[in-house]
C-alpha cells in the first residue's frame, strides 16, 4: 500500500491568522489604519468574523515586523516613525534598491508588457484621484522589478521596509503635479527597462525615491538638512 503524498491542508487557525495579518497591513498601508492609531482587537474580530484569537496571533506577528507596537494594559497601535526611524528606512532602501536593480535581467516583451500595464493602472488612478490604488499599485509596479533580481531575502527585506514607510507616503499624492511627476517618472523607469540600462535605471530610481522621502520629511517635521 503506498503512502499518501499528499501535502496536509494548511490548518484553519493559520489560514484566520494570514488573512488578518493581510487586512491589517492593507489598512495600514491604504491609510484606514494611521501611525499611532490603537487597534481595537474586538472591532477587528467583528470586522474580519473570527474569533479574538486570530487577532491576537496577528497582531503578535506584525509587531515582530514592526509594523504594530504593544504596550502593557494599553494594548496595540499602529507604529508611529520618528525622523530619525524614517531617514534609516530610506537609508537601507537607497542601498538594497541600488543592489537590486543593478542585478536586474534584460525585460523581455511580456515584462515590459506588465510593467505598461501596471503604470496604466496607476495613471488612471492618479487621475481620478484615487490615492489608495495609486499607493498599492505603485508598490506593485516596483516589486514587479525587484521580484525579477533573483535576490529574494533582499526582496523580501524590502518589502519590510516599505510597509514600515507606507502610512506616511500619501500626502504628496494629494497634489495633482506630484501625481503627474510619479506617473512620468514611473514611464522613464520602464524605457530604461526596455533598454536594459540598468545604471541608468538606479538613476531614475534614486531620483524618484528622494521626491518621496523630501515630501514626507516636511510631513514628519523636518529631514537632514
Amino acid at each position: 500500500m503506498g503512502r499518501n503524498t499528499t501535502a496536509p491542508s494548511e490548518p484553519a487557525q493559520s489560514r484566520s491568522v494570514r488573512r488578518v495579518v493581510a487586512e491589517i497591513e492593507r489598512m495600514i498601508a491604504t491609510g484606514e489604519l494611521l501611525p499611532g492609531q490603537p487597534i481595537r482587537q474586538e472591532w477587528m474580530a467583528d470586522r474580519l468574523g473570527v474569533s479574538r484569537l486570530p487577532i491576537r496571533e496577528a497582531l503578535r506577528e506584525l509587531t515582530a515586523q514592526g509594523l504594530v507596537a504593544h504596550q502593557q494594559n494599553v494594548g496595540y497601535t499602529v507604529v508611529r516613525l520618528d525622523q530619525d526611524e524614517f531617514d534609516q528606512i530610506y537609508l537601507m532602501r537607497a542601498a538594497l534598491e541600488r543592489e537590486v536593480l543593478r542585478r536586474l535581467p534584460r525585460f523581455d516583451a511580456a515584462a515590459l508588457d506588465e510593467m505598461h500595464a501596471i503604470a496604466a493602472r496607476i495613471t488612471e488612478a492618479a487621475e481620478r484621484g484615487d490615492i489608495v490604488t495609486m499607493r498599492t499599485e505603485n508598490q506593485s509596479f516596483h516589486f514587479a522589478m525587484f521580484e525579477r533580481s533573483g535576490l529574494h531575502l533582499v526582496v523580501a527585506e524590502l518589502r519590510r521596509l516599505w510597509k514600515l514607510a507606507m502610512p506616511y507616503h500619501a500626502a504628496y499624492l494629494y497634489d495633482p503635479a506630484g501625481r503627474q511627476r510619479v506617473c512620468g517618472e514611473h514611464d522613464t523607469m520602464i524605457d530604461a527597462l526596455a533598454d536594459g540600462d540598468n545604471s541608468r535605471l538606479i538613476e531614475l530610481m534614486d531620483e524618484h525615491r528622494r521626491g518621496g522621502e523630501a515630501n514626507t520629511g516636511m510631513i514628519l517635521g523636518g529631514g537632514r538638512p
